[in-house]
């Protein structure tokens, strides 16, 4: 048993996902996304399951020490809290969420890519006076905006690798 990322829902054979773990933050995911292939998963026998809210915690606090907080959305949090609870392994394609697992101890499997066996830090640097900080736990999560504003200039902070 495994908990699959949404890559895995939409690009492996119906009966490969059949009985493994998933997140009902994704069924709206699927719905939007590919309608016709939601109808043939919601037929399926998963295991539909949201995490609690200390399980969503230990992935924030993973995520903020790798610094991959501020570009995990909802679904790849509660997508983690389920396969780090369960001590289950992850499929996905994220490098952001395989790096966040990796970090849990979590085996990590792919959909289609090998890629993203490198463990990486990320830090926030600002763009105008260069400097760098740790991400926070409460760092504001979006994959466009920038992370926050530095204290020092007032100028954006955007992820770095360390």
């Amino acid at each position: 048993m495994a908990v699959l990322d949404t890559s895995a829902l939409l690009h492996w054979p119906i009966e490969r996902c059949r009985g493994q773990v998933v997140s009902i933050l994704q069924q709206t995911e699927l719905s939007r996304v590919d309608e016709q292939r939601w109808m043939l998963i919601e037929t399926l026998d998963m295991e539909w399951r949201t995490a609690t809210t200390d399980e969503r915690q230990v992935v924030l606090d993973l995520a903020a020490k790798t610094g991959d907080l501020p570009r995990l959305s909802d679904v790849d949090i509660d997508l983690l809290a389920l396969a780090i609870a369960n001590q289950t392994s992850l499929v996905t394609d994220d490098y952001r969420m395989k790096n966040v697992a990796r970090e849990a101890g979590i085996d990590v499997e792919g959909v289609m890519t090998d890629g993203g066996k490198q463990q990486w830090k990320w830090i926030l640097r600002c763009i105008g006076c260069r400097q760098t900080e740790e991400v926070s736990s409460e760092a504001s999560r979006s994959k466009k905006d920038d992370v926050k504003v530095c204290d020092r200039c007032g100028s954006p902070m955007k992820l770095k690798r360390a």
